[in-house]
């Protein structure tokens, strides 16, 4: 009896690491993949133009700022001691909120482009879900990440992935234009340097 307990364990336990040999793993470069969808193109242009229109706000500050700069110098001397403070203080002012308009931008930016991202990246991972069900792997590596050290010789799927894509529908892209405060990782030109304290000739 011990025998045939012994000889049925033996067998079930080969029949273990046969399944486990069994599995499959696969694996794919998921930001190229996103970087050939069509959506990825229309995010693109629509984040463009959300940091075009931050760009005009922080242009049209900077050029009122300029203006009243300007402004100042040409009439410091007729200027009494209130005026000139006051002055100082509006210009100081309005290049502190092209300052805090600009740091705004960038957060806003960041978020703008996360949003039109996500669904890109969600329509990709379900391509990758489908093909690796519809191909028996268990595990799919995402390559492009670094954080595969090491792993046993897999199939890449890129290819499966890639026509699974063309049969499914396009990605919904966010394309409100949403805040006008919002810049980002390349940062809107914009914002002088007010004088400090006094000006020229005081």
């Amino acid at each position: 009896m011990k025998k045939i307990f012994k000889t049925v364990a033996i067998l079930f336990v080969a029949a273990s690491m046969q399944q486990a040999v069994a599995q499959k793993i696969a694996h794919i470069q998921l930001d190229s993949l996103i970087t050939i969808m069509p959506e990825t193109k229309q995010a693109q242009e629509v984040a463009q133009g959300y940091l075009k229109d931050l760009e005009k706000q922080v242009a049209s500050m900077k050029a009122e700022f300029d203006a009243k700069y300007q402004d100042y110098v040409t009439n410091e001397a007729g200027y009494s001691d209130l005026v000139k403070k006051t002055k100082q203080e509006e210009l100081q002012t309005l290049n502190q909120r092209i300052e805090d308009f600009r740091t705004q931008a960038q957060q806003d930016y960041q978020k703008k482009s996360a949003d039109l991202s996500k669904p890109i990246y969600e329509k990709a991972k379900k391509a990758v879900d489908a093909v690796a069900k519809e191909n028996g792997f268990k595990y799919v590596l995402d390559t492009s990440t670094g954080i595969v050290l090491f792993h046993e010789p897999s199939d890449d799927i890129f290819a499966l992935v890639k026509k699974k894509l063309e049969t499914m529908p396009a990605a919904v892209i966010p394309t409100g234009s949403g805040s006008t405060s919002g810049g980002g990782k390349t940062q809107p030109n914009g914002g002088s340097k007010a004088p400090n304290g006094g000006a020229k000739g005081k």
